[in-house]
Parts: structure tokens; C-alpha cells; sequence
């Protein structure tokens, strides 16, 4: 009985410390100076002692496919039994006058508009989670870090919180490169806390636009969503954004469930020559936080997107589809639309408006 009794002692000491190492990480929460939370607090989105989406989304349910698939997926189904199709454009010699976008996995971009180099929810983790062995990128997906980007980056978006789109590693690093953040209310606390000088920070409120300079801006806009890495929900906001120059409109939407934003966002700013939307991760019981492909499809052509690129998707099993079912449902759901559906592997350069170019079903080829 002793023994029994030190064994358990021992079990509630380590699942204590394992509590207070997450609770305490560096990584974990951001930064709540008493001014940023006047800002929150003052937000018409902030109630209830929390963000909440225009249209309140459903509560998450899981079942039992996702934790299998989540803690156990399947090779050559939930991710693939081959490293990822990919190709590794180097991103520090590409003309800087050129308007492009590469796709660096999951929801991950390096785009240049306007002579602008932009980076947007750059992600190189190994594991999309506080906790090691779970949630691991796929083979072969991996391809940037923060050694690849350009020394000047111009300015780096925040769509929202989630350990698959901020990359504490990533983004501390490259602190030195980055001139301008753009992000929603309360995220701006993590980059204060992890070393980032306030002046380097913009976080606003939806419907609010941040002009940079030269006749760019950045729109941070509504989505559907939630936020939060660990037990705290909903304390800073999750945003789409809309990057505009005197040439080119680029729609990013984050992660989000469907509702009538995007025509909105399609009538406010009168179309997109790009679209970066959302497609991967998605399940009849989160439905109304993330997209089903159908509705992906859906909001490019209600958001008048000339072309899109679908992402969130390719490099984390987050759902209990199989890896490659949302390139296979979009570009089904997207015959006959109004946009051109653009399928670029990773590192492949993407010229914005360039109707010539055709990128092949990568996806097809692998296991």
C-alpha cells in the first residue's frame, strides 16, 4: 500500500508540473497591458467577456474519427504515405517588382505587391500543438524557415492565435526582418511579450484599415471563428484581411465558418484579383468555423475573386477527411464559377493576373 500511495503522489506531481508548464510557457497567451485591454473592452465585438462572431457559430462537437485522426492518423489517408510534392523558390531573388504569391503550406504565404514584400501567418512547426508527438506537419511540407525570407519584409499579418498559424519560434526570429505587424485586437500582446517593439505593431478592430504607405494598406475584416491557445477562449481577434494597392486587391480569409460577410467584403471593395481561401480541416461538426469546400467555393465568387488559391491544407491532419479531399471537392465545386481555381505545390511562384499560368493536380500523383 505504501508503494501504491508514493506512485500516486508521484503521478499528481507530474501531471501538476505538466499543467504548470503549459499554463506558464512563453508561448502560451499574450500580453494584457492595461491599455490593450481598454481597446478590447471598448470593441462592439467584445462581449460577454469575449470576441464573438457577427453570426454566433454552433458549439465544436468530436466524435471519435477525430481523435483517431487527430491523435492517430493514417498514412496515405489523413496525411500522406509520400513526402509532399514541393519545390523551393528562392524567395530572396525574386523581382520585387513583380505582383506574385507563394504558397509556403497550410495557411502560410509570401506575397510582393507593389514593390511590398508581405508575409502572411508564417508556420515552419514541426508539431501544430503545445504538446510534443501531435498534431506533426506532413513529410516534405516543411520548406521555408525563418532563413529563407527576404531581410525586409514590409509588413507580417496575423489572421489569429491558433498554434497551426502562430509560429512562436518562427516569428521571434525573424523580428529583425519584419518593419510593420498587422493583426486584430489583443494578438498584438504576443509580439510585445516575445520582443517586438510596439512601434512595430498595428492591432485593430474589424472594418478598420491600416495604411502603411505608398497607397498600400492593409483591411483587417470580420470572419467566423474563435481563438485562443490554451484555456483561455476568445480573448483576442481572429480576422480576414484585404491588401490593397493602387493595381491589385488580395482577399485572405483566415479560418472561418460561411456567412454573409463575403458579400459584403465583395461589394465594399468591388472584387479581388486574388483570393487566399480557406479549404482543409473541415467536418459537419465544426462546420460553422471552418468552411466545407462547397462553401469555399461559395465565398470566392460571392467576394468576386478573379482567381483563388485554396490553403489550409497540405501540411497538419486536423480533421478526419482524407489529406487530399479538399483539392478534390473545390476543384469539383468550382466548375463553372466565375474564378480561375489555382493549385500551386509548395515554393511555387504564382504570378497575380498572369492568366497564362496552369498548375497541375499535384495532389493526383501522391499517396
Amino acid at each position: 500500500m505504501p508503494s501504491l500511495i508514493k506512485f500516486l503522489c508521484i503521478v499528481v506531481v507530474v501531471i501538476a508540473l505538466g499543467i504548470l508548464w503549459l499554463l506558464f510557457r512563453v508561448d502560451a497567451d499574450p500580453l494584457m497591458t492595461p491599455e490593450r485591454m481598454a481597446r478590447i473592452e471598448a470593441s462592439p465585438h467584445y462581449k460577454n467577456g469575449e470576441f464573438q462572431p457577427d453570426v454566433p457559430h454552433e458549439p465544436v462537437k468530436t466524435d471519435m474519427s477525430f481523435w483517431s485522426a487527430f491523435l492517430f492518423p493514417k498514412e496515405g489517408f489523413n496525411i500522406p504515405a509520400e513526402p509532399m510534392k514541393a519545390v523551393k523558390t528562392d524567395l530572396k531573388s525574386l523581382p520585387k517588382d513583380e505582383d506574385l504569391v507563394v504558397w509556403m503550406g497550410h495557411s502560410s504565404f509570401y506575397m510582393q505587391l507593389a514593390g511590398k514584400k508581405i508575409l502572411i501567418d508564417p508556420v515552419a512547426s514541426v508539431y501544430a500543438s503545445p504538446f510534443p508527438l501531435i498534431n506533426k506537419a506532413f513529410e516534405g511540407s516543411n520548406v521555408y524557415g525563418p532563413e529563407d525570407l527576404p531581410d525586409d519584409i514590409d509588413v507580417m499579418v496575423l489572421s489569429h492565435d491558433h498554434w497551426d498559424h502562430l509560429d512562436y519560434d518562427f516569428v521571434r526570429k525573424i523580428e529583425p526582418k519584419v518593419k510593420q505587424v498587422v493583426t486584430g485586437l489583443g494578438n498584438g500582446g504576443y509580439y510585445e511579450k516575445w520582443g517586438y517593439p510596439l512601434s512595430k505593431i498595428h492591432e485593430v478592430d474589424w472594418n478598420e484599415e491600416v495604411k502603411l504607405e505608398d497607397g498600400f494598406s492593409v483591411w483587417v475584416l470580420p470572419t467566423r471563428h474563435f481563438s485562443g491557445r490554451m484555456l483561455k477562449r476568445n480573448q483576442t481577434l481572429p480576422a480576414s484581411f484585404a491588401f490593397i494597392t493602387p493595381e491589385r486587391k488580395v482577399y485572405y480569409s483566415g479560418d472561418g465558418g460561411y456567412d454573409g460577410r463575403f458579400k459584403n467584403i465583395g461589394q465594399t471593395f468591388g472584387g479581388f484579383d486574388l483570393a487566399l481561401m480557406e479549404d482543409g480541416q473541415y467536418s459537419r461538426n465544426w462546420h460553422s468555423v471552418h468552411m466545407m469546400p462547397e462553401e469555399s467555393a461559395a465565398a470566392a465568387e460571392e467576394i468576386g475573386a478573379k482567381a483563388v488559391i485554396p490553403c489550409h491544407n497540405g501540411k497538419y491532419a486536423l480533421s478526419s477527411h482524407s489529406w487530399q479531399e479538399p483539392y478534390e471537392r473545390l476543384e469539383k465545386a468550382s466548375e463553372g464559377k466565375s474564378y480561375r481555381l489555382l493549385t500551386p505545390e509548395i515554393g511555387e511562384v504564382v504570378r497575380i493576373g498572369d492568366d497564362s499560368q496552369h498548375f497541375t493536380e499535384w495532389w493526383r500523383m501522391m499517396q
